[in-house]
């Protein structure tokens, strides 16, 4: 297994994780199999996404933060971090991503995406590969 150590400068932002994953799965050698992007943290989430047109990250995060989980004085967690621990739940922990001829099966326009949700902090990301 190998942990990715991922720098978040917003409150809410997505980080494309696609070139670190890859890196980890040719450093460990891996030609075929499945691999596995996990993230330890509840206020946080994966997801696999379009990384060519940034926009569609920002369409995602508006809907998250204004239509979904936005910020509302009625939630009682106490650390007042409750729409961050929903969009995480939403987004989820883990994505699955083929591998063939040592390369990440992505389509054309995808990325793998970290969701920061209760940020800025320093992330680590699992990626755990079978093959």
């Amino acid at each position: 297994m190998e942990s990715l150590s991922v720098s978040t400068g917003s409150k809410t932002e997505f980080v494309d994780i696609t070139s670190q994953v890859q890196d980890a799965v040719t450093e460990a050698g891996v030609e075929e199999g499945v691999c596995y992007v996990f993230v330890p943290h509840t206020t946080a989430g994966i997801t696999v996404n379009e990384n060519w047109d940034p926009n569609v990250e920002r369409d995602i995060l508006l809907t998250l933060d204004n239509h979904i989980a936005p910020r509302d004085s009625r939630h009682r967690h106490a650390e007042g971090n409750s729409p961050a621990h929903i969009k995480a739940s939403l987004m989820g922990s883990s994505v699955t991503v083929f591998v063939e001829g040592g390369r990440l099966q992505l389509g054309r326009w995808q990325g793998i995406f970290l969701g920061e949700f209760d940020g800025p902090r320093r992330r680590n990301v699992w990626v755990k590969w079978v093959g």
